[in-house]
């Protein structure tokens, strides 16, 4: 795995070489993930048919994202955000010591400006150097790609880090170390933009499966309206009633319906479902060392073991949902989230299969010690969410360190939750009606009313794992700072034993806190640590990121 990793890194990118090339070749043999290299992608003459500008936007879905995918997605997004708990591995960032050295917030601000310098050069080359037989559609198509995954990257900086510099043009930021951030309102104006002439310009249907759409793009207003509305302290009417009427046209007008299971929604069979509207798109086959950074990873970094991956990965033996996390559902059975998130001793999951050192293939059924063994219980709630299982589970599409499970950007579910919460004081009967019909698939009761802390909890609980839970909190602490202080520091974080009521086919779990238990359970956050730091090695490079933020020059353009 060092190897692997190490050369990912030595080709990634920081703030000051944004614009560098991400060598190599690589095909996954796929629709439009068949792609050449990215060495030609800068070519002056390559964009000339639309095949070629279909061709040239194709890593902004996936490999320019894998530096934040890998690790960092579920370290910052779920470990910060208190669903996931660990006693090692992701431990600064459970327990809020997040430092500029941290791995998980260094990879995310190199992905994140990865992201920003591939989708710049892919909007300044296609106005560019478009050839005549470039149809204006496609033209426009291939841009709008560009400036939603550039929106969508800058985001998570904002969220993230705060002040951020808005860079536009690679060729300028390399010739200018006085690089400086922007404000947070420059900032989210500029997202919006970015989404904006994403939704005018992308057609109402994919043009290939997986590609984004019209309703991709008028989904992300509505999330990012909501985000922003808080972004004065208050929060303004007018940016939640723009995420309302964004989020119903999705609603109404998009043809995407929820699955009729949720646990179906992380299965490989089913990438680019009913219910995406927008995702990443890996590539199984990319797990070798020319090609390192088209699959998705995480399996081999959440799964319990080597024996539920076919490979020498497996290495999430030590980290789970948290107890907070886990006390938030209403019933460990009968919400079918839980099971589809976190493994319980004993469950039982007839699609991936489990083979024993020196056993033989079976259906997995999480492994829970027994009372001969000395220890009745669990210690973990192992993550199922993106752990798809062997090769033999996926049609032979599985490698070491490498899936092909798309990673959501927006479901339909988030869409309806995105809406309740916009709606919430203008129409609660409506709001009730969407925030229901996400339990209802969930296999739990509707409620009768339902107000912001419902909405909130029901939205961790849907996305649990899917890298949401942190900016749930940022969405907060922009209106509410105190509030988001004080959920996160009284979020139990520390250690725990789950006992099954029977072995096989338990229907019932109980957690307890180990008597002898000293380690730190809960941990203080505050204005200091909320944000991540920017990372070290990018100080020392642009020390005047150091310097108060400015605003952004629109007229300079976007």
């Amino acid at each position: 795995m060092d190897i692997i990793m190490k050369k990912y890194i030595s080709q990634t990118l920081s703030l000051l070489t944004v614009a560098t090339l991400l060598g190599g070749l690589w095909s996954c043999g796929e629709e439009f993930l068949d792609r050449p290299p990215l060495d030609a992608i800068v070519d002056a003459n390559f964009y000339q048919n639309d095949e070629q500008i279909l061709a040239g936007t194709a890593p902004l879905y996936n490999i320019v994202w894998f530096s934040y995918n890998d690790k960092a997605s579920h370290g910052i997004g779920d470990a910060r955000g208190g669903v996931l708990t660990s006693g090692s591995y992701q431990i600064e960032n459970v327990r809020f010591n997040t430092t500029g050295e941290t791995p998980e917030n260094g990879a995310s601000w190199r992905a994140f400006y990865n992201v920003v310098g591939q989708s710049n050069t892919l909007i300044n080359n296609v106005k560019q150097y478009a050839g005549a037989a470039v149809t204006d559609r496609i033209k426009r198509h291939g841009i709008a790609e560009g400036r939603f995954m550039r929106g969508l990257a800058y985001s998570y900086l904002v969220q993230n880090w705060g002040p951020v510099p808005l860079i536009t043009n690679n060729t300028t930021l390399l010739q200018d170390t006085t690089i400086a951030r922007n404000t947070v309102e420059s900032v989210w104006q500029f997202i919006i933009k970015d989404f904006r002439y994403a939704a005018e310009n992308l057609p109402d249907e994919s043009v290939q499966e997986g590609r984004l759409n019209q309703w991709s793009a008028e989904g992300m207003l509505a999330k990012m309206y909501l985000t922003r509305a808080g972004i004065s302290g208050t929060r303004d009417q007018n940016d939640l009633d723009s995420a309302a009427y964004f989020a119903k046209r999705v609603i109404d007008n998009s043809g995407a319906t929820l699955m009729e299971e949720y646990e179906d929604l992380f299965k490989t069979v089913n990438n680019n479902n009913v219910e995406t509207l927008a995702a990443l798109q890996w590539t199984y086959n990319a797990g070798n060392l020319n090609a390192w950074g088209a699959q998705n990873s995480v399996q081999a970094f959440l799964a319990f073991g080597s024996e539920i991956t076919g490979f020498s990965d497996g290495w999430g033996g030590d980290i789970g949902g948290s107890k907070w996390m886990l006390e938030l559902y209403d019933d460990w059975t009968f919400d079918t989230r839980r099971k589809a998130s976190f493994m319980f001793p004993g469950d039982h999951y007839d699609y991936i299969t489990q083979v024993p050192a020196g056993g033989s293939a079976q259906e997995l059924r999480v492994p829970a010690p027994s009372e001969d063994a000395g220890q009745p219980y669990g210690s973990r709630a192992w993550v199922k969410k993106y752990v798809v299982g062997r090769p033999e589970d996926n049609d032979g599409k599985v490698v070491q360190q490498g899936t092909e499970i798309n990673t959501y950007i927006l479901r339909l579910a988030e869409v309806y939750l995105i809406y309740a919460e916009a709606v919430l004081q203008s129409n609660p009967s409506d709001a009730l009606t969407y925030y229901n019909k996400v339990r209802d698939r969930a296999g739990v009761s509707p409620k009768t009313s339902v107000d912001w802390e419902d909405i909130f909890y029901e939205r961790i609980k849907e996305l649990a794992m899917e890298g949401q839970a942190w900016y749930e909190f940022t969405r907060l602490q922009y209106y509410n700072p105190q509030l988001a202080y004080q959920l996160l520091s009284s979020q139990d974080r520390g250690t725990f034993r789950i006992y099954p009521d029977q072995i096989p086919d338990p229907r019932m779990w109980e957690i307890e806190i180990p008597e002898d238990d000293t380690s730190p359970r809960f941990f203080d956050v505050n204005a200091s640590n909320f944000n991540l730091p920017i990372p070290s090695v990018e100080l020392s490079k642009a020390p005047n990121l150091r310097k108060p933020p400015v605003p952004y020059d629109f007229s300079a353009g976007e």
